[in-house]
């Protein structure tokens, strides 16, 4: 009987025994082509470089708390960063993953506006079908109702405006420009609601991952959104934990779009599953805010900056940056979507395919032609991710797609590394399962 508390207390899991570039291999020997572990193993599961460098970490130095040295590994990470990073985006503040970087993002924000003389400033906006982390915080700022459900009263108070979530949600004889711009001027009617001197920041994915499978902007949404921060005082944080690092094509996601955030959160493919390590981007003007005035951050975590954890992540985005992965997943990304379209594209419960580089979505309906969800009490989410795993393949089904309720999508993130072979294998492999469930 095992004494593992799981995230699923029904659930009967095959054991990871090992790894082989984009597969992992359970204790009984069976393959699984990995295409679904939250978009984290960017590299596959055997790279030699990071193995090493995790290896050499450990043996020279495996902790030293931050509060009183900091160590070679995160000093260089921190300068590859900025290096490649947008805007001015300028001091990186490491932490253990995900839901600690925009935990940390949102009390910078607040800090940030102290400093400056602004403590007026405590309202968060992000957006609905959002998901930015599981702490109380992070989760307080995400928009998925099933989610916030039971810890409600424990929530900070957020408010949410829509998605950019034109598949299920712009009206016909709107065009794409036009619905995404008025989506993006929501944001400014609700700064405007709340108080413009009130509002500290708005948060948003570049590419909306786990709530809603995959969803990019329409083109000038966030050019809009930017405005619309620059022209209030807002700090913009973009949340790319998992569309970031290469994911969509580029290092930085918010690329793609443009533009440049005040803060932005990584995480899940830096560390590239070698090692829990997230980071927290600021501007030089916001650090120089915390240096000039109360010269310190009022947070922190035991393992921020970890040694070892920083060592795996540079080796990470180094393989990134030398081999050009984010290009190659922009390349492969298009091929998964072209093979996608060839095999599935016409099946008529796949209601859209899309996405950007190696982060795709595929939104299952039961109705093509009015886009109408399947019943939420079929469990077709679930049903795929069992039958998805009988055919060898590890993806990333999840419900609730619309609201929180209703809808299911399923989301494919392969590693960098993706041969086509493979993704001829991953299209095979997820219609059969498709249709052993519909």
């Amino acid at each position: 009987m095992s004494h593992v508390f799981p995230r699923h207390t029904k659930s009967n899991l095959p054991v990871a025994a090992g790894g082989d570039g984009c597969y992992l291999i359970d204790a009984q020997g069976k393959r699984y082509l990995d295409c679904g572990d939250a978009a984290v193993s960017c590299l596959g599961h055997s790279n030699d470089a990071v193995i090493r460098a995790v290896q050499e970490q450990v043996e020279q130095i495996a902790f030293a708390h931050s509060g009183f040295m900091t160590s070679e590994p995160a000093e260089a990470l921190a300068d590859l960063l900025i290096q490649h990073a947008p805007g001015d985006l300028d001091r990186v503040y490491f932490v253990s993953g995900g839901s600690e970087a925009t935990e940390a993002a949102i009390k910078l924000a607040r800090q940030y506006f102290l400093e400056i003389g602004q403590p007026e400033r405590r309202h968060v906006i992000a957006r609905k079908q959002s998901y930015h982390g599981n702490t109380l915080g992070a989760l307080s700022a995400g928009g998925n109702a099933w989610r916030r459900a039971q810890f409600a009263p424990m929530l900070i108070e957020m408010t949410h405006i829509s998605a950019c979530y034109e598949y299920a949600e712009k009206p016909e004889g709107e065009s794409s420009f036009d619905y995404g711009q008025r989506v993006a001027n929501e944001l400014e009617a609700e700064i405007l609601r709340l108080g413009p001197d009130t509002v500290m920041a708005f948060m948003a994915e570049p590419v909306v991952g786990a709530t809603l499978g995959a969803v990019p902007a329409v083109e000038g949404y966030f050019n809009r959104i930017r405005e619309i921060c620059d022209q209030y005082g807002v700090l913009l944080i973009l949340d790319e934990v998992m569309c970031g690092m290469g994911r969509t094509g580029h290092l930085f996601a918010c690329n793609q779009d443009g533009i440049a955030p005040d803060i932005l959160c990584i995480a899940k493919g830096l560390g590239a599953g070698y090692q829990p390590i997230g980071a927290m981007l600021c501007t030089g003007a916001i650090y120089d805010a915390i240096r000039d005035g109360s010269g310190f951050f009022q947070h922190g975590h035991t393992y921020i900056g970890h040694p070892v954890a920083t060592a795996a992540a540079l080796a990470v985005v180094r393989e990134l940056t030398d081999r050009d992965l984010p290009a190659r997943a922009g390349v492969m990304g298009d091929k998964v979507q072209s093979a996608l379209e060839a095999e599935i594209g016409q099946h008529p419960n796949v209601g859209d395919l899309r996405g950007r580089g190696l982060f795709r979505g595929i939104e299952l309906v039961s109705d093509r032609g009015t886009k109408a969800p399947f019943d939420p009490s079929m469990g077709i989410a679930g049903k795929v991710k069992k039958a998805a795993m009988a055919e060898g393949l590890i993806c990333y089904p999840m419900a609730g797609t619309r609201d929180g309720r209703n809808g299911d999508h399923i989301l494919l993130a392969p590693p960098f590394i993706v041969e086509d072979a493979q993704i001829d294998e991953l299209v095979g492999k997820l219609e059969r399962a498709l249709n052993a469930v519909i």
